[in-house]
């Protein structure tokens, strides 16, 4: 493994290839990721379930569920999978590399569910949790017992209201891919300021919400 993605990730593995597993997409070979993706979305979830728990003890259930999904959702995940640099490391098919999949949200969260069950296999639970709190820890600080972080779409059209300027117009530019993995993309564009930006997700709401998170990115930078 390349000194700067283990530095990243946290974590040297006994058996690289775990490592390589984890960062192999389905287009690329018949032994991939998938079944170290479905372990390492039961871990998160519980490890993120333990830290909200031990972290807000006087929140109640429907916080600590929304705050859970807000944590774990896709575009979260696809987040911490670009801080370490995640898709600089995919094995992708053809296909997949020519469409831009190593930028995709979907692929990303799934790689870095695989990457959280390898780590598992490779050093057990408690080497996984410490590593998986360590890529967290940014976003559990975010996070208020009064309540989570409103949705981005919500934050930028409270953002234009509060200046008097027209909303968003959001665009389905593309749906592909079978019934049970599609991938939509969606452009947001404001009229004033004239800006666009355009994200990818596995339904057209999560697509909406990244390009406003984007959008929320350029307007506040």
């Amino acid at each position: 493994m390349p000194a700067a993605l283990t530095d990243r990730i946290g974590h040297v593995f006994s058996d690289p290839a775990l490592r390589k597993r984890a960062l192999t997409h389905r287009s690329a070979s018949g032994r991939n990721n998938e079944r170290l993706e479905f372990l390492g979305d039961g871990l998160v979830n519980v490890i993120v379930a333990e830290a909200l728990y031990l972290r807000h003890p006087t929140a109640d259930e429907g916080w600590l569920t929304r705050a859970r999904a807000q944590l774990v959702c896709e575009a979260s995940l696809a987040g911490i999978a670009r801080e370490l640099a995640l898709g600089e490391q995919l094995e992708l098919g053809p296909g997949e590399l020519k469409s831009g999949g190593f930028r995709r949200d979907s692929i990303l969260a799934d790689a870095l569910e695989a990457l959280i069950g390898a780590i598992h296999m490779d050093a057990g639970f408690e080497t996984c949790r410490k590593t998986v709190l360590g890529w967290f820890s940014s976003r559990f600080d975010s996070l208020t017992a009064s309540g989570t972080e409103k949705d981005a779409k919500t934050r930028l059209q409270e953002w234009l209201q509060a200046r008097a300027l027209p909303l968003p117009e959001y665009v389905l530019l593309d749906a592909r891919g079978e019934e049970h993995d599609k991938v939509f993309e969606v452009l947001c564009r404001l009229a004033t300021p004239a800006l666009e930006t355009v994200a990818e997700g596995s339904s057209r709401r999560q697509a909406e919400q990244g390009a406003a998170a984007r959008m929320l990115e350029r307007i506040s930078g």
